[in-house]
């Protein structure tokens, strides 16, 4: 079990980089104004959703499953874990809309300005630390265990 924990966090880890570093990445995408940076962007922007943020939240939400299949009563009766998985759902949400802005810059219909996407890049802290303070402090105590 602990080492299904350890690659749940290491991967978790990695899903948070790419959410972080993608709105940051269209922070400057928006401001780009030739054709090569805007290219750069294009291709750094694919790699990262691709290639490091998808499998980093595909591989958090397995192996988080995997650790709930060890004792899916204990844990289904947690308060906490409800709400944690309840932010996780609403993260894979705010991660397809990291997608669906990509998709725009990929064709070049981006609609949002620096400042946008500087507001967007925060919201992932928001998750984070909730989901961290959830799962370390348990505020509505631990049943079962």
């Amino acid at each position: 079990m602990l080492w299904v924990k350890a690659f749940h966090i290491i991967f978790m880890v990695t899903w948070f980089s790419g959410l972080f570093y993608l709105p940051r990445l269209f922070v400057y995408h928006s401001m780009a104004t030739d054709s090569i940076s805007i290219e750069r962007f294009k291709i750094m922007e694919r790699k990262l959703y691709f290639g490091i943020t998808t499998p980093g939240a595909v591989f958090t939400i397995l192996f988080g499953l995997w650790l709930i299949s060890y004792n899916p009563q204990a844990y289904m009766q947690n308060i906490w874990l409800h709400i944690k998985l309840g932010l996780v759902f609403l993260l894979v949400i705010y991660h397809l809309y990291l997608g669906k802005l990509f998709f725009a810059f990929k064709v070049d219909r981006n609609r949002h300005g620096h400042v946008f996407y500087r507001i967007v890049n925060e919201i992932p802290v928001l998750f984070l630390a909730a989901i961290v303070i959830l799962v370390v402090v348990k505020p509505f105590g631990i049943i079962g265990h």
